[in-house]
Order: structure tokens, then C-alpha cells, then sequence
């Protein structure tokens, strides 16, 4: 049992560390902020977090760096944020994977989404679409479901590979709308759009920007579902899997700023609106709708109470599927 002599300067000791906490708070910042992409350089994911830098550093009056640190799906970057000290000078720009599916997927992944950070804002999230070849049947999300369950088994959805947005999004579908589909993985968009444009697989749920939305525009492909709570405006005219039938369909890549868990609720504030002010300007938000990315701002409060339930979400369906990955 503890003594009242031990105990007495614990809590000093802790109300000491308290008061430090709070006067660098008070200070922050004070110097050079780094966020650590967990991707390699050139990737969306890295120029968003550019974006962010460099509008931030003049609202902050410091300077604000990327740091690329990837590697193992993302692990080295995240794992090295969740152990950095809480003081807000070390961030991570994560995503759904990286804070949500890969906690399930990959059994050595280093940290936990929920109790190893502080969210600091949510920046944007990128919505996944259901594709089919022009000459396919269906013109819906509800025959696509009637199809599926005529021949379980039959219809093929591709992804970019195992535990991948695609492929999850496809098996949440699965699960949503009680049909049964079989999956084809493929190394990239590139390749699995070339095998659904031949016609040898006949759907995906797909991230929109980039080259899907090419070829939506340009009729080699039809949109028949937005993966999303809401319809997107570059495809308007396209419900949500929702409104097609099936609800519970919700797939955004979403990606957002965190800290390590124990950041001063002052720093993260502060943070926020310096995230907040950079995601408003008009620069930006053209800047990332050129790149296919919409614009999702989010608290600090609205992502921690967002957090716990897609790490459940997609725990669920890695367990119901059985997903693996490569």
C-alpha cells in the first residue's frame, strides 16, 4: 500500500506536469509544426496535406512541414505520431485507413485509432461511386441487387486489391443488400478499370476522382450509386445507395488531422481553427476540387464522436468477410 507521504507527491508531481502542459499551451506555438503524411510523396493524400501547411503556417505564425513517412500500409507514420509527445508540434494527416480499416485488417498495426489520438479536424472526404460497363444490364442499384440475388454468386465486383476501399465498400454492399458477389482483386485502378471497361468483371464501388470520373464523362462506364450519406456534386443526378434501396451503404475515403492522445484541449482548438480558416479559402477548396476531393471540415467533437463507429463498421465487415490482405 502506498504511504500518505508517497501519495502526497504524486499528486504534486502530476499537478506540476499539469501546470507545464498548460503553460506550453498557453505559448503554443512556439516553433516549427511537422504533419506526417503516413503516404509517399505525390499522392492525394500528400498534396492535401501541402495545402494545409502552407495555409495553416501564416495563420499559426510558425512554420508548418510535411513529413512523408511510409511504409507498411501506412503503420510506420501512424504508430511513430501515436507515440510522439502530446504537445501538438507532431501531427498525423490520417485517413479511413489508417485510423479505421487497417486497425482490423492488419493484426501487428501499432496503435489504436480511438485511444491513441485527438482528433483535430476533418479536412475532406472523397466518396466512392458503383460503376458498371455501358453495356451492362442493370440501370440501378436495385437491379443490381435483383440481378445478384437471381444467380448468388455470379456477378463479379472488382477493387484495387484485398482490404482496399473498393473492396470493402463492395462487401458492405454485400452485406446491406443480402446478395452474394464475387470479388476480384486487381493491383491498382489502372488494371481494374481496363478489366471492367473488357468487360471481365462487372461492377466496382470506386473512388470518384481521377480516372473513374474520366470515364464516367466520357460514357465508358455508367454511375448507378453514390457510397455516401448524401449525393455528390460532381454527379448530382446520381442517388445514393439510399435512395436506390439500400441503406447503410457508406464508404467515403475520408482523411483528417490528428494528434496524439493527451494534447492540451487549447492546442487542439487552436489547431482546428487554423485548419478550419486554411479549408475555407476559395484557393483551396478549387485547388482540391480539381483533384476530386470535396471539401469536409469537421470539430474535433464531431470526429471523436464519428471515429468509434467506423473503426466498428469496418471491423465488422473484415470479420464478416473474412478480408485478408495481400
Amino acid at each position: 500500500m502506498l504511504s500518505r507521504r508517497a501519495l502526497v507527491l504524486g499528486a504534486a508531481v502530476s499537478a506540476l506536469s499539469l501546470r507545464a502542459r498548460e503553460a506550453q499551451a498557453q505559448a503554443f506555438p512556439s516553433r516549427t509544426i511537422s504533419i506526417v503524411v503516413p503516404y509517399p510523396p505525390g499522392g492525394p493524400i500528400d498534396s492535401l496535406a501541402r495545402l494545409i501547411a502552407q495555409e495553416a503556417s501564416a495563420d499559426l505564425k510558425q512554420p508548418v512541414v510535411v513529413e512523408n513517412r511510409p511504409g507498411a500500409g501506412g503503420a510506420l507514420g501512424t504508430g511513430a505520431v501515436a507515440r510522439a509527445e502530446p504537445d501538438g508540434y507532431t501531427l498525423i494527416l490520417g485517413t479511413n485507413q489508417t485510423h479505421a480499416t487497417n486497425q482490423s485488417l492488419i493484426k501487428s498495426w501499432p496503435s489504436d485509432a480511438v485511444k491513441d489520438f485527438a482528433p483535430v479536424a476533418g479536412v475532406a472526404a472523397m466518396p466512392h461511386v458503383l460503376v458498371v460497363r455501358k453495356e451492362f444490364e442493370a440501370q440501378s442499384v436495385a437491379d443490381v441487387v435483383k440481378m445478384a440475388k437471381a444467380k448468388p454468386g455470379t456477378l463479379t465486383f472488382g477493387s484495387m486489391g484485398n482490404g482496399s476501399g473498393a473492396h470493402l465498400a463492395g462487401e458492405l454492399f454485400k452485406t446491406k443488400a443480402g446478395i452474394d458477389m464475387l470479388h476480384v482483386p486487381y493491383k491498382g485502378l489502372a488494371p481494374m478499370t481496363t478489366e471492367l471497361l473488357a468487360g471481365r468483371v462487372d461492377l466496382s464501388i470506386a473512388p470518384l476522382p481521377g480516372l473513374m470520373a474520366q470515364q464516367i464523362a466520357s460514357g465508358n462506364v455508367r454511375a448507378l450509386g453514390i457510397a455516401s450519406a448524401a449525393r455528390t456534386p460532381q454527379l448530382d443526378k446520381v442517388p445514393t445507395f439510399a435512395e436506390g434501396g439500400v441503406a447503410g451503404v457508406e464508404a467515403d475515403a475520408w482523411s483528417a488531422l490528428f494528434a496524439p492522445a493527451k494534447t492540451p484541449a487549447p492546442v487542439i482548438d487552436q489547431l482546428y481553427k487554423a485548419v478550419a480558416a486554411a479549408m475555407a479559402k476559395e484557393t483551396v477548396r478549387a485547388n482540391l476540387a480539381r483533384q476530386g476531393l470535396p471539401v469536409a471540415v469537421k470539430t474535433p467533437a464531431e470526429m471523436s464522436a464519428m471515429l468509434p463507429g467506423e473503426v466498428a463498421k469496418w471491423a465488422a465487415v473484415v470479420k464478416t468477410a473474412n478480408v485478408t490482405v495481400d
